[in-house]
């Protein structure tokens, strides 16, 4: 398979509910050629995992309605999606509740009015007020954390080893959010300009990986990007203020205009985002 090789799939009687193709190569350029065709990998954890793929999805391949790729030992190992609709956020539109965005400016409720949630709120708006963010300053450590206890554990050696080549190259890009010294929020995620698809997040302080999302969000439309691509749709996203767009359009923005195409990376304050 070459790199371009995603160019010969045809994605328009592809159905969003199942992978688009198995198999091929978990390389750097194959990985960012993928994006630029509007696939994402789900790489299998195991063997258990690869079973169940081919199970599952082996009829829809010999009819072919998923494709099957050359390059691998056992193609069921390597699943790419392309969903249809896909949930995308315009970065200047993400959400924030006003729970957050409160502690965000560090204001807390009257003290002689404080109860127990009082002061959690209030607790948690003083670490908050703190918080500052970066990008690409830890992307190493985004992953880690990233993929610490999730099941399916889909973030391999083979496509982490990726991520990072590509984080080398300026095409993958994670941000930090701090408390002082300590990382306690991040996202990561790889750009085809004018697009940025959101892989993963995580939070070790609530609502940390909202800030991440928002602060990423900032920064690439400050860069020229115009659509952040959550990948999977749920209500998590859709409270950060996520919609559906039709594959085909979807398609479509990623073969737009690409923009500046440089992340700024400063360390910021989060009371900006609000």
């Amino acid at each position: 398979m070459t790199v371009t090789g995603f160019g010969a799939l045809d994605l328009q009687p592809a159905d969003g509910e199942r992978p688009v193709a198995f198999g091929g190569v978990l390389g750097p350029e194959q990985l960012l050629a993928a994006y630029r065709y509007g696939l994402f990998p789900l790489p299998a954890a195991d063997e258990y995992a690869s079973a169940y793929n081919e199970a599952v999805y082996g009829e829809a391949v010999e009819a072919g309605e998923v494709v099957l790729l050359p390059g691998a030992e056992d193609p069921y190992a390597l699943a790419w999606w392309s969903p249809d609709p896909r949930p995308v956020l315009r970065p200047g539109e993400i959400r924030l509740p006003r729970r957050l965005a409160r502690r965000l400016r560090g204001r807390s409720r009257a003290a002689g009015a404080a109860d127990v949630a009082d002061v959690a709120d209030a607790a948690g708006a003083a670490r908050a007020a703190e918080w500052f963010t970066t990008a690409d300053a830890a992307f190493g450590a985004v992953l880690t954390a990233c993929a610490e206890g999730r099941q399916p554990a889909w973030l391999t050696e083979e496509l982490r080893a990726a991520l990072m080549e590509l984080n080398a190259r300026g095409a993958a890009h994670s941000v930090e959010v701090w408390e002082g010294e300590e990382l306690v929020g991040g996202v990561f995620g790889v750009a085809v300009w004018p697009v940025l698809s959101l892989d993963s997040m995580f939070h070790r302080r609530p609502d940390a990986a909202r800030v991440a999302v928002a602060d990423l969000g900032a920064r690439f439309g400050a860069a020229g990007g115009r659509l952040l691509d959550a990948q999977w749709d749920g209500p998590y996203v859709r409270s950060l203020g996520a919609v559906s767009m039709e594959r085909s359009r979807y398609l479509a923005e990623l073969a737009g205009p690409p923009g500046a195409g440089i992340l700024p990376t400063d360390r910021l304050p989060v009371a900006r985002l609000v």
